[in-house]
């Protein structure tokens, strides 16, 4: 067997430092929005549930009042890059919430995503499943 692939290698698609750190926040948060799921199903699947119901529980991880809290338990271990990443995204101007969904929420949700696809995309692994796995234990 040989090596293991990241994505980058799957599709030939990789970015340089410079190009994370002058990426949109939302396509940060965008991009962060599909790992973050990815690893709240990972993570639920433990549970001998049915599609719905595992769909029914992700929702209690990923919805922005979810996400908002996940900061909290995060914000006081993050770097001052890590922080900044996050401010930025959270006070960039285009947010527009969803009408069940209080703005300020909204915007911790987005500086949350951009943050998690921030850390995925510079591929600092052990980091970004580090603050995950606070985010996803009670």
């Amino acid at each position: 067997m040989g090596k293991d692939l990241d994505i980058t290698e799957l599709f030939g698609i990789e970015y340089s430092d410079n190009e994370i750190n002058e990426m949109s926040p939302i396509r940060l948060a965008y991009i962060g929005d599909a790992v973050y799921e990815l690893f709240v199903r990972y993570y639920i699947t433990k549970e001998p549930l049915k599609a719905y119901e595992l769909q029914k529980l992700s929702t209690k991880y990923v919805s922005a009042y979810a996400q908002r809290d996940a900061f909290e338990k995060i914000k006081e271990h993050l770097t001052e890059d890590e922080l900044y990443v996050f401010k930025r995204a959270r006070n960039h101007k285009s947010h527009k919430a969803p009408k069940n969904t209080d703005n300020s929420v909204y915007k911790v949700s987005t500086g949350f995503e951009a943050l998690i696809a921030y850390l995925f995309l510079k591929k600092e692994y052990t980091r970004l499943f580090e603050l995950v796995k606070l985010c996803l234990e009670d």
